[in-house]
C-alpha cells in the first residue's frame, strides 16, 4: 500500500512524502522486528547489544557498546543489567583501573543468538522483498540522507 494512501492525502512535496515514508517504514519494521525479540524475551536494543559483543570477540567497556548501537539509548546500562540477570552477558573489572567495567557475552547468550539466528533466517523477517541491486540502492541513499544532516549535529 502506498504512503499516501495510509494516511490519505497529499504530501506538499516528494521531500515530505520520503521523511514521512521513511519515518514509517522504519517504525512497521521495528514493530515486526520487536515481535518477533518478544518470543525471546529481548528488545530489539538488547538484542543489538548482544550481536555488538558476539561480534567483538572480546570484552568491550560500556562506552563502545553505547558507540556501536542502532539506536543510541541513554539507559544503555539498564539494558545491560537487564541481559545480566538472564546470564545473557556479565560484567568484568579492568585488572589495571578498577573503575572501568567492561561487558562480555556469555556461552547462554551466544547459543540464544544462534537460536535467533535460525529463526531470522526460517522467517525471513530481515528480506524486504528487494533485489540485492535495489537493496544497495536504499542503503546507498540513506546513506545520502544521513551525511546530509551529518553537519548540522
Amino acid at each position: 500500500m502506498k504512503i499516501e494512501d495510509i494516511f490519505q492525502t497529499n504530501f506538499k512535496s516528494a521531500q515530505q512524502k520520503a521523511t514521512v515514508n521513511l519515518r514509517y517504514t522504519s517504525n512497521f519494521l521495528g514493530n515486526i522486528q520487536n515481535n518477533f525479540m518478544a518470543q525471546y524475551e529481548l528488545t530489539m536494543p538488547q538484542f543489538n547489544i548482544l550481536r555488538i559483543l558476539r561480534g567483538a570477540k572480546s570484552a568491550l567497556n560500556v562506552n563502545s557498546v553505547k558507540d556501536r548501537m542502532v539506536e543510541k539509548s541513554p539507559n544503555t546500562t539498564r539494558l545491560m543489567d537487564k541481559l545480566i540477570e538472564k546470564g545473557l552477558i556479565e560484567r568484568v573489572r579492568c585488572n589495571e583501573d578498577r573503575r572501568v567495567v567492561y561487558v562480555e557475552i556469555t556461552k547462554k547468550g551466544l547459543q540464544l543468538l544462534v537460536e535467533i539466528d535460525i529463526k531470522l533466517d526460517a522467517n525471513s523477517i530481515m528480506d524486504l522483498n528487494l533485489t540485492d541491486q535495489e537493496s544497495e540502492m536504499l542503503s546507498d541513499l540513506l546513506d545520502k540522507v544521513r551525511a546530509s544532516f551529518s553537519k548540522e549535529i
